[in-house]
């Protein structure tokens, strides 16, 4: 019987050895989630910040604050959970699943977000004609520094394609004969912008690929909350499993003190 209970005794301590290994790992992959997480938030906010003119409204950020925040939570309780790995504490095991409520909230609200505004991305960016007509050339004004960073950046030149700038009121003030020099394709290196030499212009115009960049960050975040559900999932039972085989703390029963009356004063025994 003493074998038989030493045997299971070492077979708990083996399972409590293995569930802490795979929560330690887990923790390790739930960082680097993390990282991914918020370096996608950090992506979104760079490209609003150089596109913010092309929107009506800044609640397209919204997906990359919560997600960055979502990477917080996720950092914090990587550590957390690698802490619990070597140590047993009810009261941080509940704050670790507490957590992980949190984050699924977080990760939640922010993919519905992003799938919200991935849908209504062409009605968000319906500025994009009207920071073009208000073109000057100078780089000192917002929108023309915006126009030329965003057509450097995706190789596009106009909204839609370089005919866009012939109706602009700067394209009538150089004389009708040029478009902004960051419409040039850098494989040409002679282009100055003139439409007569149009096949040294860039082709495709600027929105579509502004939509794209800005559709691939959305759904950057909308797929990455599965992964971020999985591995939770995983760590909320290997958490419950710990949790349930956690060894109870013996309890001693406490007798009444004796006591005994000398001199009128009672004596305690301990």
């Amino acid at each position: 019987m003493h074998l038989w209970g030493g045997f299971r005794l070492n077979m708990n301590d083996q399972r409590r050895n293995a569930l802490k290994t795979t929560l330690q790992l887990m923790c390790q992959l739930l960082w680097v989630v993390g990282l991914v997480v918020g370096l996608s938030g950090v992506y979104l906010l760079m490209k609003y910040s150089k596109s913010s003119l092309f929107f009506s409204q800044v609640y397209i950020t919204l997906p990359a604050v919560l997600t960055l925040t979502s990477a917080a939570f996720l950092l914090a309780t990587g550590c957390l959970g690698s802490w619990l790995s070597l140590r047993d504490s009810s009261c941080l095991q509940g704050l670790f699943v507490y957590l992980l409520v949190v984050i699924f909230c977080l990760e939640s609200t922010a993919s519905a977000l992003a799938y919200f505004h991935s849908v209504k991305l062409e009605t968000e960016i319906a500025n994009f004609s009207v920071v073009f007509e208000t073109y000057m050339g100078s780089s000192e004004d917002p929108n023309s520094w915006t126009v030329d960073a965003t057509q450097e950046e995706f190789q596009c030149c106009g909204v839609h394609d370089y005919r866009d700038w012939l109706e602009t009121s700067w394209f009538n003030r150089t004389g009708g004969l040029w478009v902004p020099h960051s419409c040039c394709n850098v494989t040409f290196p002679s282009c100055n912008g003139s439409v007569e030499e149009s096949w040294q212009l860039y082709a495709e115009g600027c929105q579509v690929k502004v939509e794209m960049a800005f559709q691939f960050m959305l759904s950057f975040i909308i797929w990455g909350s599965p992964l971020v559900f999985l591995v939770e999932v995983v760590l909320l039972l290997t958490v419950a499993q710990l949790m349930r085989e956690q060894p109870f703390m013996g309890y001693q029963i406490l007798e009444k003190p004796k006591h005994t009356a000398t001199d009128g004063r009672a004596l305690y025994c301990t």
